[in-house]
């Protein structure tokens, strides 16, 4: 059971955290980012590699024929992609805010999944959760960084270091 439930999220994964105490808060430091879950877009990979044209909207015809363009709705498709994967992460914010029972919600994601995840979690605030929005990828981050850059912001409680005895 832990108080903060911190989801760093870009268009190909999710990576679910806790913050939980140590055991023995004397000989270690803490408290510290305890992953959860971790979600992978599938899709969006097998996308990328279907798309082997960098360019797009261009075209010639055969035998010097003029040039025309062509719309391949890459960016409509990619979109959807992404907006599935956000209802597979909201889902599981809100599995992992029951189970864990957080009261404090730090959503940490990349720009492009900004306008398919904010809107939705309305929910989660009607549920009594504090809902905290970091428009940040951070998803490369380990663990102990993504602790010290919250923790920088003032959003999660900073790790206590042991004293070293001499």
């Amino acid at each position: 059971m832990s108080d903060y439930l911190i989801v760093v999220v870009n268009r190909a994964c999710a990576r679910f955290f806790t913050l939980e105490p140590v055991e023995f808060p004397e000989l270690e430091s803490g408290p510290r980012l305890m992953t959860r879950a971790e979600i992978e877009n599938s899709e969006i990979k097998d996308v990328q590699e279907m798309y082997t044209d960098s360019k797009t909207g261009r075209g010639a015809a055969p035998q010097s024929g003029s040039v025309h363009g062509y719309v391949d709705k890459r960016d409509q498709h990619l979109d959807e992609l992404r907006r599935r994967f956000a209802v597979r992460v909201l889902e599981r914010i809100q599995k992992l805010a029951r189970a864990e029972r957080a009261s404090t919600v730090i959503l940490a994601t990349s720009a492009r999944m900004r306008r398919f995840l904010y809107p939705n979690l309305g929910t989660l605030t009607r549920q009594g959760c504090r809902v905290h929005k970091l428009s940040k990828n951070i998803i490369n981050f380990s663990p102990q960084k993504i602790h010290e850059y919250l923790s920088d912001d003032g959003l999660i409680p900073k790790q206590k270091k042991l004293k070293k005895y001499k």
